[in-house]
């Protein structure tokens, strides 16, 4: 009986670590650049339709077409010099190398070019964005996080004696 409880136990403390590596894992919401949109805890890629570009959030990379075959560079090549990352369309795509199937997105979001309704990230006023150094919150936000810790609070709590 008491094996089974160990086998039990151990199954349980298992899944909750797996649980926790999981959501650290997952998610990336201060490495995602402010001109990306809000809404999305994690993304692998950004597809900008305007362009038929992508953007590699781990990498910090875009990848574009010159001539038939796929480059990837921190910066845009100059013949998109002016083009307007925080008022264009991005499509997340959770993906790896989705521009290998770029024809597929390509007709599959052709109807959001030129569409300039998503709130990036630098105008939203939500504080886990705040959590991105690039932010225009983000040092006040680390200044207030000290200043809670400072004070004792932990998690929205007052843990100060009285």
């Amino acid at each position: 009986m008491r094996q089974y409880l160990l086998i039990i136990a151990a199954v349980i403390l298992s899944g909750t670590v797996y649980a926790q590596v999981r959501v650290n894992v997952n998610l990336n919401i201060d490495r995602q650049p402010v001109w990306g949109p809000t809404g999305y805890d994690h993304v692998e890629f950004y597809y900008l339709p305007d362009i038929d570009s992508y953007y590699n959030v781990p990498q910090h990379k875009f990848y574009y077409n010159e001539g038939g075959r796929w480059i990837s560079n921190a910066n845009l090549p100059s013949r998109y010099h002016g083009f307007d990352l925080y008022n264009s369309y991005k499509v997340v795509v959770n993906e790896r190398a989705p521009y290998r199937n770029d024809a597929t997105y390509k007709e599959k979001y052709a109807s959001f070019k030129g569409r300039h309704d998503q709130q990036a990230i630098r105008d939203s006023r939500e504080e886990k964005y705040f959590a991105n150094a690039q932010h225009p919150e983000h040092n006040n936000w680390v200044k207030q996080q000290k200043h809670d810790n400072g004070n004792g609070k932990k998690n929205g709590h007052d843990n100060r004696q009285h």
